[in-house]
């Protein structure tokens, strides 16, 4: 295949439904770890075509989404410092916090400021010497690059004034999680492309070798997903466990080695929480002790701000794919995208939101299909 269209070709995809159908001998249970992947999916359906013989669970794989509230909370108390320019990506300006959004502390006043690489919150940093910048480092291993070089560039150019305020987190501890949970009930995962690209899949080796449970290295388009599904229903009817890489087009089993050594220099593993699921030992980033002084946490002494999450928002059971985003009782109700309750509803990458966006209301179709 060369062009995209080709990735979304309605006959091709067709004929891996078929091939899926035939092969599953009872209806199977995969989750997808990527919340492009989740709306993939619901916009084009692919649910409604599997029904019979695919159960697809929506997992954890939407970073804003897993960003723990305080996390948020400690992002809008420094946006709303007179002497702090806040930077982030766009899709996290819409978050809810306990009172506010991104968006409300900017209309009122605050500088917060849309960047599209970290690297340039640094040079306004540069451009700012009299006021601290701070960029919202938010992702999973995909983005970890990229925050890193600024920080590492940071060092190089002397600038004291630029810090991060670090919520990454890592895929292979969240599976790990999700299959140690006593109700677990998936039998395979889809792994998220973009990741893979980075970091290869040779840490997914010893979850396969442990649990038994095949995973499958994924694309974003229908029929990367269908054919990332058909290779995991082959590997359950044939009684294996393996990773096998449906996106061979961008990775390898190493990953970007050269990105891998830049993001050990600069972060270290860390005990992360994740909304919904709670602390997951050695799931996050944390900056190394070398770079502390580029820690926004401990240069604005944020370890004090803690808050609950709402009992009325279920994204927690949702993240975990306990229920579906229409199962939760305030979903499309007192939780829309115009009120959210939670990150899924406003995130693009969010279950909620590609519910309600789509229209597929328990399982109701609508819109348009592969």
């Amino acid at each position: 295949m060369k062009y995209l269209s080709e990735y979304r070709d309605p006959a091709l995809a067709r004929s891996l439904v078929d091939r899926i159908l035939a092969t599953a001998s009872r209806p199977r249970v995969i989750m997808e770890v990527c919340g492009g992947q989740t709306h993939t999916i619901v916009r084009q359906g692919l649910q409604e075509l599997l029904r019979d013989a695919v159960d697809m669970i929506h997992g954890p794989g939407c970073p804003v989404c897993v960003t723990p509230l305080e996390q948020i909370d400690r992002a809008l108390f420094l946006a709303s410092r007179s002497d702090v320019i806040f930077t982030s990506f766009g899709d996290m300006l819409r978050v809810p916090g306990s009172e506010l959004d991104l968006l409300q502390v900017r209309a009122g006043g605050g500088e917060v400021r849309v960047v599209y690489s970290p690297l340039d919150a640094l040079e306004i940093a540069r451009a700012n010497p009299d006021r601290e910048v701070v960029f919202f480092a938010v992702g999973f291993e995909t983005t970890a690059p990229a925050n890193a070089m600024a920080v590492w560039r940071a060092r190089e150019l002397g600038v004291t004034n630029f810090s991060v305020l670090v919520s990454h987190v890592t895929v292979p501890p969240a599976i790990e999680a999700i299959l140690d949970a006593p109700d677990n009930r998936v039998e395979a995962f889809l792994a998220a492309g973009h990741v893979c690209t980075v970091m290869g899949w040779k840490e997914y080796e010893p979850l396969v070798e442990r649990y038994s449970v095949p995973i499958v290295v994924t694309g974003f388009e229908p029929v990367d997903i269908l054919e990332g599904i058909y290779m995991a229903v082959q590997q359950l009817e044939d009684g294996r466990s393996e990773v096998e890489n449906q996106y061979v087009r961008s990775v390898r089993r190493a990953g970007n080695e050269p990105a891998q050594e830049l993001v050990a220099k600069v972060f270290r593993l860390v005990d992360r929480a994740w909304r919904g699921i709670g602390e997951i030992p050695a799931s996050g980033l944390g900056l190394r002790p070398e770079f502390e002084a580029y820690d926004a946490e401990k240069k604005f002494e944020l370890s004090g701000i803690r808050t609950s999450e709402p009992s009325e928002c279920m994204a927690g059971d949702v993240l975990r794919g306990r229920i579906k985003p229409f199962e939760c009782p305030a979903f499309g109700e007192t939780c829309t995208p115009e009120r959210p309750l939670g990150a899924p509803m406003v995130s693009s990458e969010g279950a909620c939101a590609a519910y309600y966006n789509y229209a597929r209301f328990q399982g109701e179709p609508a819109g348009e299909t592969a």
